[in-house]
């Protein structure tokens, strides 16, 4: 994203501090316009028609097509860079030196750190944590509707917020009784991931406390494990320590927090909009129930269908092309994950939800040495989350659930829905 001025105006609504026509200037869509937070596909259609790369008035580089934001992924003259935007996510170490989270950096230090985070997922932990996730899902669903009685369940509050708040929770180490302040801390963190110029101040200041609370707690958890060692995440993190150095105290606080958060936020949407497309189509709710082994590649296409990360930001490190077009060095490009995920070059029939269809190529989790390095979680999570969920005798209680107003990731506020006795 552009440097622009700080702004009071967020995209929920406070009055701004400079003009919102800056906005249209800087984005090739209204950041405030609530239609298109409710669809924001038929915007996207138009960028794309307007050709592989589209430069908006204040010099923002726009990619909307999957062969190009494919290409950029993976073409390391690419990155993150040191811009102001970046910069929000940086913090102090005690010493005094600027540690960005690792999901920030660009190689060689993504590197580092990425190979040892990496482990935190391999299959031998997501495979172990697989049965719990589903146990996990059915106590939340049973909890959830003693609660609500005879009147409708939010599978947001209900299912798609805690459940990778346990999750993860459990993954890292985290005790039970601190589950749902780890949640809430998340969420905040995660409310956040967009440039601090679209967001309300009270959503910044919520955000930075967030942040600044889970550090604190990390680097507790993190100097019980190096007195006592119990075998989670964050164990094996602290022994990465006193590897060759290659990873400090204080990198490892700030990955887990940002990390952490930036998976929170891709889950949580996942689940919701994965349910809520669900919901809408239920010609294809029922295939899936006629088809339950298909869960995993029907999760695939709600990944695809509406992607819980709509936009990548990098920067040219170099002078570079794309789609032939020159990109100068300092450049930013704003990659439209959501645009190429409906490219009719490459789906056919790409605004419609067909669980039947080919896997293949999905941008949902980024490409190349920035791809999500908690994707494993995260689609075990919507796995569990839509086998159970759909086995169930679900209907909307409401047309429109209302969208959280974000343009980074795509989400629901809440899911509300009408849940059919047992039996």
């Amino acid at each position: 994203m552009s440097e622009t001025p700080a702004t009071e105006e967020g995209a929920s609504g406070a009055e701004a501090a400079i003009d919102p026509a800056i906005f249209s200037q800087l984005l090739p869509f209204d950041p405030f316009d609530p239609a298109f937070h409710a669809d924001p596909y038929a915007v996207y259609r138009k960028i794309r028609e307007q050709g592989p790369v589209t430069r908006t008035p204040l010099g923002l580089v726009v990619v909307p097509g999957h062969a190009e934001v494919s290409a950029v992924l993976r073409d390391n003259r690419f990155g993150w860079g040191d811009g102001a935007t970046v910069a929000e996510h940086f913090s102090q170490a005690p010493d005094g030196t600027t540690v960005r989270p690792f999901i920030f950096m660009d190689p060689p230090d993504h590197t580092r750190i990425r190979g040892l985070v990496s482990q935190a997922f391999a299959a031998r932990r997501i495979d172990a944590l697989r049965t719990r996730a589903g146990e996990l899902v059915d106590e939340l669903i049973e909890k959830a509707r003693a609660e609500a009685g005879d009147g409708p369940v939010d599978l947001i509050d209900a299912v798609a917020h805690p459940l990778p708040a346990i999750l993860l929770g459990e993954l890292l180490g985290v005790p039970a009784e601190q589950h749902e302040r780890f949640r809430q801390l998340s969420n905040d963190i995660a409310h956040g991931l967009d440039p601090s110029i679209f967001l309300t101040p009270e959503e910044v200041t919520r955000r930075d406390s967030a942040r600044a609370e889970l550090n604190a707690y990390f680097g507790t958890l993190a100097d019980e494990r190096r007195a006592a060692p119990t075998g989670d995440l964050i164990s094996e993190l602290v022994a990465a320590e006193d590897t060759d150095g290659k990873l400090s105290g204080h990198e490892l606080v700030v990955t887990l927090t940002l990390l952490l958060s930036a998976g929170f936020a891709l889950t949580v949407n996942l689940v919701g909009n994965g349910m809520y497309a669900l919901l809408r189509n239920p010609e294809q709710a029922a295939w899936l129930r006629a088809h339950p082994e298909e869960v995993p590649a029907a999760v695939e296409e709600m990944l695809r269908y509406d992607p819980p990360g709509q936009m990548i930001s990098r920067v040219a490190l170099e002078d570079a092309e794309v789609a032939g077009v020159p990109i100068a060095a300092g450049e930013q490009v704003m990659l439209m994950i959501g645009a190429a995920s409906r490219d009719p070059e490459v789906y056919e029939d790409p605004d419609a939800l067909l669980l039947s269809r080919p896997a293949g190529r999905n941008l949902g989790f980024g490409l190349g040495v920035h791809f999500c390095v908690g994707a494993p979680i995260a689609r075990l999570a919507a796995q569990a989350a839509v086998a159970k969920l759909t086995a169930l005798d679900l209907e909307l209680a409401t047309d429109e659930p209302p969208r959280a107003p974000y343009i980074i990731t795509r989400g629901l506020k809440e899911l509300p829905v009408r849940v059919a006795p047992a039996g």
